[in-house]
């Protein structure tokens, strides 16, 4: 299905209160990477506004902290119900802000719904305990919410990225303040709605827009406990020592380098799909997308399967484009740099046509849009910018190596951490990457390993600043304390030291 533009401006206003507020600090236009026409307008919170709407949902989270989990789960089932039925609204709307396919949007958002089922289950799976230890002596725990927390996310997945956070943390009897991306904020409006509808109480969510100013003044508030945040390792290092520093909780997801390793006995037709998929799959804006092919021995064959089904997509039909065009400029200028410094193009995306025409929405032609095809690097050598900086764009980088040692040390020589896959045929060299590589996910024959739930998300080294992982059963205490309670109500005859 082709994505549907809107077919007038959206405003934005900030959700405070339970109620759409417009903010006092100014505006930003929101740009559709399909053809930079305008879609829509969202309004920036003043400080004042800020400090009301974390007080607001503070007093909101005393009630809904004590409300039952049970009755809290049915708000969420609602809410899935919710988004089941508006889930091609929703993609399109994704889809027409962040320049996905509309396949893609609505990918997204059924991975955000798998982790909102596994919030569901939170109430059968995490009940506390409670031991005897001793005679006359309990122990037990249980679990208790934090109060406000935050959760700043990234243009790419406007849905499934905070959805990797809301329904646990709200599970959980939080609060919760959601800053979207300035650049893609409309999908926002549509799951407050949502979540209103769904009869979550007024002031327990909360959307505040706008850029740095915004995500300063909710990790500095003192009623904030915890954030989580989702971006680059740069601003991720950042706001991680900023939330630390004031003794905060924070869990910062950071870019990545992803490498994948293909080897001779891999199966080429697997290959093929799974590695140019990695790399061309939402135009490359993803931090799990393959960017380095570790190729070792003699893979042509496989190479060409991925050239060729690289080849194959369109522009505006299989792929979408990039998010602004500073980023076309950016990565067509990688290419060249890549070029210069010895690299040979084997696909080159910047002759890949644009689309032409119009589609639903659209008063300018798609070919004002930020289009860049799929490319693809050979004999890349290690240490240049394509082979160690994220790129964020359907670009794959080859570098040729002479065994697996050496393609894990080249794997395990970048900082980042995200994911590391292997093609192989061969399960004891499949076992070595899996043990070997300094990745936090790993895939065997998989080109984008993202576990499904309630398997946790989360890489490590530079790919992640704090504890734990962002979803998952790992993700729980991220969002909530628990409270150890011994209890003795009389005097045993026969008493010890652990009575």
């Amino acid at each position: 299905m082709q994505t549907l533009l809107p077919k007038e401006i959206i405003n934005g206003p900030n959700f405070i209160g339970g109620k759409w507020v417009e903010g006092l600090a100014g505006s930003i236009s929101v740009l559709s990477p399909y053809n930079n026409q305008q879609i829509g307008q969202v309004s920036i919170p003043s400080l004042e506004q800020i400090d009301l709407a974390i007080q607001v949902a503070s007093t909101a989270q005393v009630t809904w902290g004590k409300t039952p989990a049970k009755e809290r789960a049915k708000v969420l089932f609602n809410l899935r119900t919710i988004l089941l039925r508006e889930m091609d609204s929703i993609a399109h709307l994704k889809s027409a802000e962040c320049g996905k396919t509309f396949a893609e949007a609505k990918a997204g958002l059924m991975k955000g719904i798998e982790v909102l089922e596994f919030a569901l289950s939170i109430q059968n799976l995490d009940l506390g305990g409670k031991v005897e230890v001793s005679r006359g002596v309990t122990c037990e725990y249980k679990r208790e919410p934090l109060g406000v927390v935050a959760n700043i996310t990234p243009f790419n997945f406007p849905a499934m990225v905070p959805m990797w956070t809301i329904p646990i943390a709200l599970a959980l009897g939080n609060s919760y303040i959601w800053k979207p991306s300035d650049k893609t904020p409309l999908t926002a409006i549509k799951i407050a709605n949502a979540l209103k509808e769904a009869g979550l109480p007024d002031g327990v969510f909360t959307v505040l827009h706008g850029g740095e100013t915004t995500v300063n003044a909710i990790i500095d508030h003192p009623l904030v406990k915890a954030i989580g945040f989702v971006g680059s390792t740069k601003i991720a290092k950042i706001v991680y020592q900023r939330g630390t520093h004031l003794g905060k909780r924070v869990l910062a997801l950071g870019g990545a380098k992803n490498h994948i390793i293909l080897l001779p006995d891999a199966n080429p037709e697997l290959s093929g799909v799974g590695i140019s998929d990695s790399f061309t799959g939402c135009a490359g804006q993803r931090c799990m997308a393959a960017s380095v092919l570790l190729a070792v021995g003699n893979v042509e064959a496989h190479i060409e399967k991925i050239i060729a089904r690289a080849s194959s997509l369109k522009l505006g039909e299989d792929m979408g484009a990039l998010i602004t065009k500073e980023q076309k400029q950016f990565l067509v200028a990688a290419i060249e740099r890549a070029e210069k410094s010895g690299a040979k193009i084997l696909l080159d995306g910047r002759k890949t046509p644009a689309p032409v025409g119009s589609m639903a929405g659209l008063t300018t032609g798609l070919s004002a849009g930020n289009w860049l095809g799929p490319t693809v690097l050979d004999v890349v050598q290690t240490g240049t910018e394509a082979a160690t900086n994220e790129l964020f764009g359907p670009i794959l980088s080859i570098i040729r190596c002479k065994d697996i040692s050496e393609a894990l040390r080249i794997e395990n020589s970048i900082p980042y951490g995200n994911a590391c896959s292997v093609f192989t045929s061969n399960g004891a060299l499949a076992d070595r990457v899996i043990n070997e590589a300094s990745t936090g996910m790993v895939g065997v024959n998989v080109g984008v390993p993202v576990p499904r739930e309630p398997f946790s998300f989360g890489g490590i080294n530079a790919s992640k600043f704090g504890q734990g992982d962002i979803t998952g059963h790992q993700s729980l205490d991220l969002w909530s304390n628990t409270k150890k309670i011994t209890t003795k109500w009389e005097l045993q005859s026969d008493s010890n030291w652990m009575s």
